[in-house]
């Protein structure tokens, strides 16, 4: 019995020119980062942040997601290979070879945000978990671009099935269908940004500080445990444990998130920035007027 199949040949490149080439994936990741940037560039107008506070945000997530999910790919699943001998060592610091982890450039995009909060937040009326909270809507997207990147290379599928939206990964010698899990997470980043996006602006003086990015960590790394099930191991050890690494590394964000809406509906913050031209000030007193008494 034949099922109905999607036969997936797509050539991860877009062009080459003598030694270079442009692939989706990498169209669609800085296409991701510069969605992100007029999401972010709404919110800062609309909660009256200044705009040149973009640019030092953007540089940061930039850096802190390259570095972060390469060192998370070498850390997390082969630091025998990178941490064993010295070229494995070098190749460290070359990320175009392949090898980024999710999980890696969202730490390093905690600790990058921690950094950015402390020089600019005080001075301008915003706090960690409020960029947190903005931040994680154009992530959504920004991750959906990512996976439908995977897709275009022919990476990080799932297992045999027989479902009518299977994907045979001819690129890859593959002749039998699996799950196109690319699919099935941008699918999921993408309703979940839907989502976060209108409670953003229909709910955004209705809700509290944390929400958002609760709501995010809970649905991103909820739905790729999940889908890690049927999602092929992506180095050898995996093969065998009843979860696998990135199962592992989603359940603390998972609990992270649960902790967040606690703190949000405890905390009762506005999720609203009050930049100092918001803040109520003092009245001024009226300077006294002094009038020579008559001799």
């Amino acid at each position: 019995m034949e099922y109905l199949t999607v036969n997936w040949n797509i050539d991860p490149a877009i062009f080459r020119l003598g030694g270079l080439e442009l692939r989706y994936y990498s169209v669609l990741f800085v296409g991701g980062f510069i969605l992100g940037w007029y999401i972010m560039k709404s919110f800062f107008k609309r909660e009256n942040i200044k705009q040149d506070l973009l640019d030092p945000l953007l540089y940061m997530l930039l850096l802190c997601t390259i570095v972060g999910a390469r060192l998370g790919h070498c850390l997390f699943y082969q630091p025998d290979y990178y941490l064993g001998s010295w070229s494995g060592f070098w190749e460290i610091f070359m990320p175009w070879k392949g090898g980024l982890a999710s999980h890696g450039g969202t730490i390093a995009i905690l600790l990058g945000i921690w950094w950015y909060a402390r020089k600019y937040g005080r001075s301008n009326g915003f706090d960690y978990v409020w960029v947190l909270d903005h931040l994680v809507i154009p992530v959504a997207f920004a991750a959906c671009f990512i996976r439908l990147g995977n897709l275009f290379n022919s990476e990080i599928y799932g297992g045999p099935t027989s479902l009518p939206w299977g994907f045979v990964f001819e690129r890859n010698g593959e002749t039998v269908a699996k799950h196109p899990t690319q699919l099935y997470e941008a699918g999921t980043y993408l309703l979940l940004g839907i989502l976060l996006m209108w409670l953003y602006w229909k709910r955004l003086d209705k809700t509290y500080r944390g929400t958002y990015v609760g709501i995010f960590l809970i649905g991103c790394f909820g739905s790729r445990f999940l889908i890690e099930f049927i999602k092929n191991p992506q180095v050898a050890f995996e093969e065998g444990m009843a979860l696998n690494m990135g199962q592992l590394l989603s359940i603390p964000f998972v609990l992270l998130g649960i902790g967040l809406l606690v703190y949000a509906f405890v905390r009762k913050l506005p999720a609203r920035a009050t930049p100092p031209s918001d803040q109520p000030t003092a009245s001024k007193p009226k300077p006294q007027t002094h009038y020579a008494r008559p001799l």
